[in-house]
């Protein structure tokens, strides 16, 4: 199940949990598109809850509308993961090993508001 949450212009912010389907992914795209077309630094704030599974079927369209990203990650800034299992905060770990130039950092439930904050205006703890 899939919340957009409220925040700034330049900022993305989703709670997740459940199972993620393909309209979730296309909604979350979607919000993308509109947040690039208005800023030049995108922001992500991403609140996980209970993730037991991803809807295979939707994952191509997603493939597809997120390679082009690839020649755009110059335009993603900070990024901010609050998980309640560790599978996905060890992910995103991963995933910023990858993409260096991302700023990346992984939270508790319990942080969810310094993540926030940190997303929106680049305040909280320092790296």
């Amino acid at each position: 199940m899939l919340e957009m949450l409220d925040s700034g212009d330049d900022v993305i912010a989703v709670r997740i949990s459940d199972k993620v389907t393909g309209a979730d992914l296309d909604a979350i795209m979607d919000r993308l598109d509109d947040v690039m077309g208005a800023a030049e630094k995108v922001h992500v704030f991403v609140e996980t809850r209970g993730i037991d599974g991803i809807e295979l079927s939707g994952l191509a369209s997603y493939m597809k509308r997120a390679m082009p990203l690839f020649g755009k990650l110059d335009r993603f800034g900070r990024v901010a993961v609050v998980a309640d299992q560790a599978w996905v905060r060890i992910g995103t770990r991963v995933e910023s090993a990858m993409l260096p130039w991302v700023h990346y950092r992984t939270y508790m439930p319990d942080e969810r508001e310094e993540a926030l904050a940190w997303v929106e205006r680049g305040t909280g703890t320092p790296d």
